[in-house]
Order: C-alpha cells, then sequence, then structure tokens
C-alpha cells in the first residue's frame, strides 16, 4: 500500500497563501456587486454648498502650524480646494502608473484565468477613478498640479526596472495612505457632497485592489529570488522617500497667498502633520514588516520618508 503526502501551501509569516484563482473569482464576485460609474453616480451638475471644504482641514498639511493659526478661515478653505486638487492630480498619475506596472504584470499570462481578469477589471476601475479625479479638479475650479519633472522622470524609471514584488509593494503605498485619509473624509459632513461621494466611491473599489495586491506581493516575495527581494526592498523605500514628498505640492501654498518657502519648512516642522503621514501608513508598514520587506536598507529609507516611525 503506498501512501500520498499532500505538499502544504505556500505560507509565509502570516500563514498560508490563498490559491490565486480563489482570491481573484471572489474579488470579480464583489466587483459584480459593487462597482460604480461616477458618470451617472455622481451629481456633477450640482453647484458647490457655501461654507463646505473641499477636504477636512485636520487633513490640510499646515493645520496645526503657525501659519495656519494667522490664516483667515476662507484662506483655509481655499488651501484645502487646492490640496484636493493636488491630491486628486497626484491620484492620477499614480493609477496611470498602476495601470501599466499591472498590464505588465498580466503580459505572459493565461488570458482565461481568474487572475488575468481580475486585473483587467481593476485596470477598468483606475481608469473611471482618474477621470473621476480629473471631473473634481475641474468642477472645483482649481487648476491640476502636475509632480515634479524629476519625480515624473523617476517613475519612468521605476516602470522599466521594478520587480513584479515591487510593483504592488507600490501599489500599496499608493493606495493605503490615500485610502486611510479618503475613509475620514467621505463620513465628514463639513465636506462637499461631491467630494464625499467621489471618496466613498473610491474607497469601496479601492478595498479589492489592496486585497489583490496584498495577496500577490505576498505570493511574489516567497517564490522569488534573493537578489529579486533585496532589489524590492530598496526600490520601495526609495519609491516611499518620493511619494512622502510628493504627497504635498508646494505650488499650492504660492496659489492661495502664502509664503512657499514657509509653508514647506512649517509643514515639515508639524508634528501633526507627520501623525496624519504616519497614521496613513501603519496599516502598510505593519503589513510589510510582516512580510520582510522593511529589512535592512530598505527600511532605513522608510525612516527617511517619514511615514515610518
Amino acid at each position: 500500500m503506498t501512501t500520498t503526502t499532500q505538499t502544504p501551501p505556500p505560507h509565509d509569516a502570516l500563514g498560508p497563501l490563498q490559491d490565486r484563482e480563489r482570491v481573484a473569482e471572489r474579488l470579480l464576485a464583489s466587483s459584480a456587486r459593487h462597482s460604480f460609474d461616477p458618470d451617472t453616480e455622481l451629481d456633477w451638475d450640482a453647484p458647490p454648498v457655501e461654507g463646505k471644504w473641499y477636504w477636512p482641514p485636520e487633513l490640510v498639511s499646515l493645520y496645526g502650524t503657525p501659519l495656519w493659526r494667522r490664516m483667515p478661515e476662507e484662506q483655509r478653505m481655499d488651501l484645502a480646494r487646492h490640496e484636493a486638487a493636488a491630491l486628486a492630480s497626484l491620484g492620477i498619475w499614480f493609477e496611470i502608473i498602476l495601470m501599466q506596472l499591472m498590464t505588465r504584470h498580466i503580459y505572459d499570462m493565461p488570458v482565461t484565468s481568474a487572475h488575468v481578469r481580475y486585473a483587467l477589471t481593476e485596470i477598468a476601475d483606475e481608469c473611471r477613478h482618474s477621470k473621476m479625479f480629473a471631473r473634481m479638479i475641474e468642477k472645483g475650479g482649481a487648476p491640476a498640479y502636475p509632480v515634479s519633472r524629476l519625480h515624473h522622470n523617476l517613475a519612468r524609471v521605476l516602470k522599466t526596472v521594478s520587480t513584479t514584488p515591487g510593483s504592488f509593494a507600490c501599489t500599496l503605498l499608493g493606495e493605503e495612505i490615500l485610502d486611510h485619509m479618503q475613509r475620514l473624509t467621505f463620513p465628514d459632513e463639513r465636506v462637499q457632497p461631491l467630494v464625499r461621494g467621489i471618496t466613498r466611491i473610491h474607497v469601496v473599489e479601492e478595498a479589492r485592489h489592496v486585497r489583490y495586491a496584498r495577496e500577490e506581493l505576498r505570493r511574489q516575495m516567497v517564490t522569488c529570488s534573493r537578489w529579486e527581494a533585496e532589489l524590492t526592498r530598496l526600490s520601495a523605500g526609495q519609491a516611499a522617500r518620493v511619494f512622502s514628498v510628493a504627497f504635498v505640492n508646494p505650488a499650492v501654498y504660492s496659489a492661495v497667498g502664502l509664503d512657499r518657502r514657509e509653508a514647506v519648512a512649517q509643514v515639515r516642522a508639524s508634528g501633526h502633520r507627520r501623525e496624519v503621514m504616519q497614521a496613513g501608513a501603519r496599516r502598510l508598514t505593519d503589513f510589510l514588516d510582516e512580510t520582510g520587506l522593511l529589512r535592512g536598507a530598505g527600511r532605513r529609507l522608510w525612516r527617511s520618508s517619514g511615514l515610518l516611525p
């Protein structure tokens, strides 16, 4: 009599990895139940509500600083409007990067697999999100705020040299901090109804994207080579440094009549701002630590970004 032994599923510090196809099938089912068309879901023709913010004041970069305390309420609200436009611009830039990384990820995979079908579903989500953010910028009356030329071109390098696990680590970096802020925004009745509706849609749909990226990052880190894991730690740490700087576009300060250098200096010195960014990154950094990405030089890069206490 012969006995057969089943090979246990691969696992990491968080436990056994789930089957890739089953994860994708669940996410596809969720997408079928909870996907939105922002063009019809939101009332784009409604005028802005007088006295409502475009972003919660506690999430505005200068909140709590000496400069903030000197600013009249009207100027504070105007800064919030410009920062909302800058964050939407950052989101579009990031989602275009993500879509390119996602198509590269599935390029050699079976086109009929659930994993590929969900990736294509997510790309479609991101297309809608980017159009939604662009409409929000236009509706708010503030300009678009592109990232610096340096960061724009650094992203070109990232898209070219990023490892597969590095792509998913960077995906989570861009999604989870904004997701934390948007979860604080959509229930906040002080905020413009249109902005609340936009953040609600984004939170619901991004929850699936985060699940997909987390599961795939765990799988990639278990199966990748040692050099690829180390390169991923370094590239993710460097991406954290870029993202933490790009998160606030200094041009917003000039747009509302503030001294740009003074404003940037006060944001950098702000304990409140540091706590906001670290709170937004906490779930992510805890997860990356457990999956082995926050080690060595990579951890030092994350610390220098200010996102890791």
